[in-house]
């Protein structure tokens, strides 16, 4: 039995519930080691297989993921709001997001985990502590740019607002009604969970940056920013 990143066992009676929730696209190369990894701390780890033509599904069920499968390629957001669903139809209170290249550290469950038992209510965000000298200019240029407009859009300053390694309350989180399919996702949900007054806590993580040579990300930075431009443009005006 997997030890619950609170520090008990699902099937304790306890009512704080956690399942890890992973989208994931053509990861075959690294998602066995995700779920395996998060199984160590949580008994429930479910992928949804967005689409893959690499076997990813069928590896993330060797590793002991639940799967589901979307018979095409619908984005991330639309993954993540796939799986919350799938956690609220099950009794899960709360949901840990990860991506399912291997950049977040299954050890850092544990850490976001312990701020979601302390804060039950709260969004949890893991601050990733990144390496300047790993990370290209753009990508920090481009992370600061989104954290400066969802400041601007929901009058809150969140240090991290591209992380991908989150708690979310399950039930309040869908209660929002988010919109955006894809990366803008992750960005909408945090404006509309600040406007509707749940709290966002940011706690820091350790991720792992491959050599650059070894990175394949699926965040296209002409059009997904574009996407998340609009979606923010869009809630800032009321009219998304």
């Amino acid at each position: 039995m997997a030890r619950n990143v609170a520090g008990t066992n699902e099937d304790s009676g306890d009512e704080h519930r956690v399942a890890v929730i992973v989208p994931a696209l053509d990861c075959r190369a690294t998602i066995e080691r995700v779920v395996r990894g998060a199984r160590e701390f949580v008994d429930t780890v479910l992928v949804v297989d967005d689409g893959s033509g690499d076997g990813t599904g069928e590896a993330a069920q060797r590793a002991g993921a639940t799967v589901l499968a979307n018979p095409s390629n619908l984005g991330k957001g639309a993954a993540l709001r796939r799986a919350l669903g799938w956690c609220r139809d099950h009794g899960f209170t709360h949901a840990i997001s990860m991506d399912g290249d291997g950049q977040h550290l299954a050890s850092q469950l544990a850490v976001v985990g312990a701020a979601a038992r302390e804060h039950p209510a709260a969004l949890v965000i893991g601050q990733r502590i990144i390496d300047p000298t790993v990370v290209s200019a753009n990508r920090l240029f481009g992370n600061r740019f989104a954290n400066r407009w969802v400041e601007i859009a929901c009058g809150e300053t969140i240090p991290d607002t591209q992380s991908g390694l989150r708690v979310y309350p399950v039930e309040s989180t869908l209660a929002l009604g988010s919109r955006a399919d894809r990366f803008a996702f992750e960005t909408e949900i945090l404006i509309r969970a600040v406007r509707a007054g749940i709290e966002t806590r940011s706690v820091e993580v350790e991720v792992y940056y491959p050599p650059a040579d070894e990175r394949h990300s699926h965040y296209r930075p002409w059009i997904d920013t574009v996407r998340i431009i609009f979606v923010v443009l869009g809630l800032i005006f009321r009219i998304y």
